[in-house]
């Protein structure tokens, strides 16, 4: 496998050049722990819009009784809806069984530009091990597209996107130029590896988060592996594969 290619941010990021290659979309805070942890809790599918009007017009073409609606805006839950975007909402009892209509600032946009992809995986900490194993076993080029903050660079994308690198780095001997991009992700995790909790919690996004409420999301978001399954999108659905159905719900 060639060494992936990075995008900090997806503001310049090709959606038809994403057409043939395989993309994960890397959002920790908080859309890509919500998307795992709610199809590893049982969720049917995780349906990612980009607007309110959007996710009301797909939720309204769906049986209402099975249909669930998610999503914030300024790390809020948008008025209406049934969940906000904290990964501790979305519990088995909540969730099992239901289609999730799923609307954020940053996740969930970024994911609609890599539609294109042929394969389409989302990443963050909680689920990051599996991701790697996922991405090892494909065939072809592979980009990695951090979600970031409206449209910017945001810190704790890139120290996961590093990590990611990393460990499809390990054991794969390859060797050669690495992109600015990724040189720089990589010491980004080297520096904050044995501190990604002191990390969140100091980012933009996690300095927010904590004077709105949501300071056990932001530590929740930062535990590694404890969701691992990893949600590929089918069609334009994110689900996961059968033999990942059968995991027992994260607690």
């Amino acid at each position: 496998m060639a060494s992936p290619k990075l995008h900090l941010t997806p503001h310049l990021v090709d959606e038809l050049a994403l057409r043939d290659r395989v993309v994960v979309v890397v959002d920790v805070l908080r859309a890509g722990t919500c998307i795992a942890t709610a199809l590893h809790n049982g969720a049917r599918e995780v349906i990612p819009t980009a607007t309110v009007e959007a996710a009301a017009r797909v939720s309204g073409n769906l049986a209402g009784a099975v249909t669930m609606l998610a999503g914030e805006r300024n790390g809020k839950m948008i008025e209406g809806f049934h969940f906000g975007d904290s990964p501790l909402e979305f519990t088995a009892d909540r969730v099992q069984g239901k289609a999730i209509v799923f609307l954020t600032s940053n996740g969930t946009p970024a994911i609609i530009r890599a539609r294109h992809a042929r394969e389409l995986a989302v990443c963050s900490f909680v689920n990051i091990s599996a991701v790697a194993e996922f991405v090892r076993q494909q065939q072809g080029d592979v980009e990695i597209v951090c979600a970031g903050n409206s449209g910017g660079f945001c810190i704790e994308d890139a120290v996961c996107a590093g990590m990611l690198l990393h460990l499809l780095a390990e054991g794969s001997g390859a060797t050669g130029h690495v992109s600015d991009a990724t040189s720089a992700a990589l010491s980004l995790y080297k520096g904050h590896a044995r501190g990604l909790q002191r990390m969140l919690r100091r980012s933009d996004n996690g300095v927010m988060l904590e004077e709105i409420g949501f300071a056990a999301d932001v530590l929740a978001c930062s535990e590694l592996d404890t969701v691992p399954v990893v949600p590929r999108m089918d069609g334009n659905v994110l689900r996961l594969r059968p033999n990942e159905e059968k995991k027992e719900p994260a607690r």
